[in-house]
């Protein structure tokens, strides 16, 4: 076979491969979903199923995650604590105890805040919204409690759940299959005992932005002090099919008429008609120069009706970022996913102040300003310098303008202050000279 055909077939194979997602400002960013069965039953087992946000910035937002799995053998769902299945399925064969779920592929959802305590359980009941572990570790898990029945009852017998899928909300998300880990140590409440599960397996999932969307959900616009030009997103940034069916202009009464913020059940978004017919805008605009600091103002945008955004990131490369003095109005966070490369960084909302990015309309927008201490070695406002290398919004990368249309630096800017001070002093000569 020849080499070059069989080269030329992996790259094919790995770039289109559903199982890729590798981000590279988050290399090890994943959801890791962990099942503990924590005690045997007559028929089955009980355990407690554990969701951790690894990713650093992309958080799952309502109406929140959906899992799903099928099972091995015929298991069934005698009760769940602290979620439900979306359908029970056929149960026609029990009698007596009806079974939460007699469906071979379960879907499974959080439930809502506000429910009954005995229907609780740790971690619980958040509709589904689990938040970056980069921006609150504290709230990126979720967990439910289930009983399985019709399965294994021991180590050996239980045959682990298969074809693993996440919704968070919508696609992206690729989940490999379980696997058998060492048992989860657990501490008791006075931590001087630790137990430990029966049994433990862990389920994988990572992101790919390809599966989730073939266009991108966000765009970038740029703007200085030192030119009049505004570079827009480009045309068409987030695809225009949506254009002539389902886009309303924001001066029309369409716009302010009653329900128009009111979501559907498919999510499906209604945007307000601009050029490039993205949900969102970022914009970066190079505001004030001082000599030892240069000021930034970023804005974000939100043009859809129905959507608002909270426990909203935006994710910034620079290489100014490892020199950040002051954030204004965002909380701010560096993003080290190289040790030696500190070029990233992580804004979001001040909780209760600007963490929810509101509908589109007047108060559809968040901003800040950003000061930045100047590297003398590598600092310009040359080629572009002074814009963003990357913009992530949601975890979702946006798409920037051409960079042959950035504002540039006038040329009478590039003036060198010792050939205009030695232009001066010979004119002055000759002045002088002829007096």
């Amino acid at each position: 076979m020849d080499p070059k055909f069989t080269l030329f077939t992996i790259l094919i194979i790995f770039i289109f491969s559903p199982a890729v997602a590798y981000d590279p400002l988050d290399p090890s960013g994943n959801i890791t979903i962990k099942w503990d069965v924590m005690s045997w039953t007559a028929d089955g087992y009980v355990a407690a199923v554990t969701m951790n946000n690894f990713q650093l910035y992309r958080h799952i937002g309502a109406p929140g995650w959906t899992l799903g799995w099928q099972w091995a053998k015929k298991e069934v769902i005698w009760t769940m604590v602290g979620s439900q299945t979306t359908e029970q399925g056929d149960c026609s064969k029990f009698k007596g105890n009806i079974p939460h779920c007699c469906k071979r592929n379960p879907t499974v959802v959080d439930l809502l805040p506000g429910v009954p305590y005995n229907q609780q359980f740790a971690n619980c009941c958040k509709g589904g919204v689990v938040s970056a572990w980069g921006q609150d570790p504290s709230a990126s898990v979720s967990a439910f409690q289930v009983s399985v029945g019709l399965a294994g009852t021991s180590n050996k017998t239980v045959k682990l759940p298969k074809n693993f899928t996440l919704l968070g909300p919508g696609p992206g998300y690729t989940c490999g299959p379980a696997k058998v880990v060492p048992s989860t140590v657990f501490l008791t409440t006075d931590r001087r005992r630790k137990t430990q599960a029966l049994m433990t397996w862990n389920v994988t999932c990572t992101y790919s932005q390809f599966l989730a969307s073939k266009n991108p959900s966000c765009c970038v616009s740029f703007s200085s002090f030192y030119n009049e030009t505004i570079t827009p997103c480009p045309t068409c940034a987030c695809g225009c099919q949506n254009k002539k069916n389902n886009c309303i202009k924001s001066d029309s009464k369409e716009a302010h008429r009653k329900g128009v913020n009111t979501p559907r059940k498919d999510n499906s978004p209604l945007l307000q008609c601009t050029h490039h017919m993205c949900p969102i805008r970022v914009h970066w605009h190079v505001k004030l120069n001082y000599r030892d600091y240069w000021r930034v103002k970023v804005a974000i945008t939100n043009f859809n009706y129905r959507m608002n955004y909270t426990q909203w990131t935006l994710v910034a490369q620079h290489p100014n970022l490892n020199n950040v003095t002051q954030v204004f109005s965002f909380d701010y966070k560096p993003l080290v996913p190289y040790e030696s490369i500190n070029d990233t960084g992580m804004f979001y909302g001040m909780k209760f102040y600007n963490d929810l990015l509101m509908e589109a309309g007047p108060q559809g927008n968040v901003q800040s300003e950003v000061l930045l201490q100047k590297n003398k070695d590598t600092f310009t406002f040359k080629q572009g310098w002074a814009f963003p290398r990357k913009v992530y919004f949601n975890g979702d990368e946006c798409m920037l303008p051409p960079p042959d249309t950035y504002p540039f630096l006038p040329s009478s800017a590039n003036v060198n202050p010792v050939t205009f001070f030695t232009l001066v002093a010979s004119v002055l000569l000759v002045i002088l000279s002829i007096c």
